[in-house]
């Protein structure tokens, strides 16, 4: 069994490298999956270019596990030296853009929703594949949410090493202005926006905030880009600065923006405050199930569509990290094979509650 549904989860990624699926292009790549669902006797449901699967035996008394990964990716960087969209096995692994992230989760989670819904289950499983992952866009899993049954717990398929990663940082873009007031520069006239700004962006650079997390880490802001003045000779008025912040999990991304607003003199806009920090606790029955299983807990860093979930959830997936995003990505077909394997002895046995 596990033979048969590595292969054919293979040859579905190998598949669907082959189809570019930029994140707000995904519309073939979603078309294919729909068919090959379709022609494996599963009926998808569809929102835009996100796809669903609810469990056949849905029963809403019982509580619902989501699994989760997404079908869009990044552009391809410069520096490939193998088509990216070529789908080339060489040896143990297989090469193209999005196979690591996360081809190798969305392939592999749907042949577990496959082999589970076949068994006696305490819960109802749901599979989504979302859209526009890699941008936190607005047509991909916040859109198709209020589509879905409750979810009481999710899966997502994002490349861990298949280690339970059980924090992931938040994230807000700040945009920080700070005024002043034109004037000749010879004549020393108005007020250096500037010189106004010096003392806020002193304090981004160094507050260090108080509530640290074991896993993540403090909650960080990097000023990233600075602009300021228009000529030589002209006093600025606007100085404008761009703020990265990451929050753990002892913060909401609001109790940091009201914190941020309170403390500077610039004017202080987030350009949005739905990627929030998530947390799963440690006595959650998927937490212990992995650790029962010699599994290592830790925060991670990366965003995922974990951000856009209003409930518990754990990410969790074949791949390495550190493979996202570069040149010549890659997934190995055993680490396929051995996430479906660990996937199965996490969630056969596993009890949910609502």
């Amino acid at each position: 069994m596990e033979k048969e549904y590595t292969q054919e989860a293979l040859q579905l990624l190998q598949a669907l490298i082959r189809i570019p699926s930029v994140s707000r292009d995904e519309e073939k790549a979603a078309d294919y999956m729909v068919a090959w669902m379709e022609g494996h006797g599963m009926r998808p449901r569809r929102h835009g270019n996100n796809l669903w699967l609810t469990d056949p035996d849905y029963d809403e008394r019982r509580p619902t596990l989501m699994l989760n990964a997404h079908i869009d990716t990044v552009k391809p960087v410069s520096s490939w030296t193998r088509d990216p969209y070529g789908g080339e096995l060489e040896g143990d692994r297989l090469y193209g853009l999005g196979s690591n992230d996360c081809g190798g989760g969305l392939v592999t989670l749907l042949q577990v929703y496959r082999h589970l819904i076949t068994t006696a289950r305490d819960y109802n499983l749901l599979y989504v594949v979302s859209a526009e992952e890699e941008v936190s866009g607005a047509n991909g899993f916040s859109s198709v949410l209020p589509l879905l049954p409750h979810i009481d717990v999710a899966l997502v398929g994002e490349p861990t090493g298949m280690q339970p990663a059980v924090a992931e940082r938040g994230l807000m873009v700040l945009d920080v202005v700070s005024h002043g007031i034109s004037g000749h520069a010879a004549r020393g006239e108005g007020k250096n926006a500037i010189v106004a700004a010096l003392k806020d962006l002193e304090w981004l650079s160094s507050y260090r905030f108080g509530k640290e997390s074991e896993l993540l880490g403090p909650t960080t802001m990097q000023v990233t880009v600075i602009h300021a003045g228009t000529q030589h000779n002209v006093v600025p008025d606007r100085c404008e600065m761009v703020v990265d912040v990451r929050t753990n999990e002892r913060y909401t991304n609001e109790e940091v923006l009201s914190f941020i607003q309170n403390h500077v003199e610039s004017e202080v806009k987030a350009r949005s405050t739905r990627l929030q920090p998530s947390h799963i606790a440690a006595d959650h029955p998927l937490v212990r199930r992995c650790v029962e299983l010699g599994l290592k807990p830790f925060g991670s860093p990366t965003l995922s569509d974990q951000a856009l979930m209003p409930f518990t959830s754990l990410k969790m997936g074949p791949g390495e990290s550190a493979r996202s995003h570069s040149a010549d990505e890659y997934i190995c077909i055993s680490e396929i094979s051995a996430a479906f394997e660990l996937y199965l002895k996490l969630l056969e046995t596993l009890n949910i509650e609502r």
